[in-house]
C-alpha cells in the first residue's frame, strides 16, 4: 500500500509487548488510526516514542499493513512545540482529562475536519494562553459535543426553563422527569455555552461552580454516549483550581 502523508493529533498510546506500543491518533485526511511505535532501546526507537506523547501534534508518513489495522510511519515530525504543556502542573491535568475523554469518544474512523481543526487548534491554545485556564476544560468539553452530535439545542432556552438532559432541549416543565435540570442549573448550561476559548477569563467561576458544570456535563454525555463511562482525571481537576 502507498504511503500517506498525514498531521495529527495524538490521542493515547497503549503497550502491547516488549518491543510495540500502539499509538492512537487522529489524523486529518483518514481519522482515527493506529500506528505501531517500537519500544526499542535505540536512540532512533527512542526518539519516535518522544513524538507520541498524548496530545502531540504531529506530521508523518503513514501505510496500513496489509490485512491489519496498524499503520506503520517514518518521518514523524512534530508539528508545534508543546513544552508549556507538559511542564505546567494545570496544563497537563486538562491535557490528562482531554486524552481520557477522547478516547472514550472517539470511536468513528472516518475524517472529520471540523472535529480535527477543532481538536488542534485546542491543544495549541492549552499551551500558549495565559487567562483563563481554569475554565479550558469546561469549554473544551461542552463544545466537543457539537463534533460529535450531542450538542444541546441551546436555541430552545427560556428563562427559568428546565433542560431536558435525555432529549438535548429546554422545556417549561420539568418537576417529576427523570435526568432533568432545574431551572438554575439550566441556566448554567446556557451561561457556559457563551463561553469560548478567546473569552475564558471572563467567566468568573468558583470551583464549586465550576465543579458542579462539569459534573453536569459529563452526566449529559453519558446519557447519549455509552463509552464515556467513569473518568479518572476529572477528581484531579476539582483539587487544582480556586
Amino acid at each position: 500500500m502507498a504511503w500517506n502523508s498525514l498531521e495529527g493529533v495524538v490521542l493515547d498510546t497503549v503497550r502491547v509487548n516488549d518491543r510495540t506500543s500502539i499509538a492512537h491518533v487522529y489524523t486529518d485526511r483518514c481519522g482515527l488510526i493506529s500506528v505501531a511505535v517500537s519500544q526499542g532501546r535505540s536512540a532512533g526507537a527512542r526518539q519516535q516514542r518522544s513524538m507520541f506523547l498524548p496530545l502531540s501534534l504531529i506530521a508523518m508518513e503513514a501505510r496500513q499493513q496489509s490485512g491489519r489495522d496498524v499503520c506503520i510511519v517514518r518521518d514523524v515530525q512534530r508539528t508545534h512545540d508543546l513544552t508549556a504543556l507538559y511542564a505546567d502542573p494545570a496544563r497537563n491535568a486538562i491535557a490528562m482529562f482531554i486524552t481520557e475523554l477522547l478516547t472514550r469518544t472517539i470511536i468513528e474512523r472516518e475524517a472529520n475536519a471540523a472535529l480535527y481543526n477543532y481538536l488542534t487548534t485546542a491543544v495549541r491554545l492549552l499551551a500558549t494562553i495565559d487567562r483563563g485556564v481554569a475554565n479550558f476544560h469546561i469549554c473544551f468539553l461542552y463544545h466537543l459535543g457539537r463534533f460529535i452530535g450531542i450538542e444541546p439545542a441551546i436555541d430552545t432556552y427560556h428563562e427559568g426553563w428546565w433542560f431536558d438532559m435525555q432529549g438535548g432541549v429546554f422545556i417549561a416543565q420539568g418537576e417529576g422527569r427523570p435526568h432533568v435540570l432545574p431551572p438554575p442549573q439550566a441556566a448554567a448550561l446556557q451561561l457556559i455555552s457563551r463561553m469560548t476559548f478567546a473569552n475564558l477569563a471572563h467567566f468568573r467561576l468558583t470551583r464549586e461552580q465550576r465543579n458542579e458544570i462539569l459534573d453536569t456535563v459529563l452526566t449529559y454525555y453519558r446519557l447519549h454516549h455509552s463509552t464515556l463511562g467513569t473518568l479518572r482525571s476529572p477528581a484531579i481537576l476539582k483539587q487544582l483550581f480556586t
